[in-house]
């Protein structure tokens, strides 16, 4: 029997210890991820970020966001620019590079497809 895979609250639920982001500008930025189910390619979790700006790329893997606390900017390579808070859902598909600047932790849900490999 298959069964469902459940988080009851994602916006509450503990996601673990933070450690230092890596893509960081801002010293003392911290992230934490916790992953709730994968398979074939496809993960999904919650991710968590404290305040600061970092860059991002999605290399090989396409994601799609649904913001659920905390609020940003998210400045894409252009220079072109979006604001994201709790409700925001988007996508930045494989190759997309771009820098957050996170105004209040931020807590989101994800979910990634990798590309087919050739």
């Amino acid at each position: 029997m298959v069964k469902a895979t459940v988080m009851s609250d994602a916006t509450t639920v503990n996601p673990g210890e933070h450690i230092p982001k890596a893509t960081t500008s801002t010293p003392g930025q911290t992230e934490v991820s916790l992953r709730l189910w994968a398979r074939d390619g496809h993960k999904t979790g919650i991710w968590e970020v404290t305040p600061g700006t970092f860059t991002s790329t999605r290399p090989g893997y396409d994601e799609i966001c649904q913001i659920l606390s905390g609020t940003a900017t998210i400045t894409e390579e252009d220079g072109s620019s979006f604001e994201i808070g709790p409700g925001s859902l988007f996508v930045t598909p494989a190759g997309w590079t771009g820098t957050w600047t996170i105004h209040q932790t931020l807590r989101k849900m994800w979910v990634v497809t990798d590309l087919p490999k050739n």
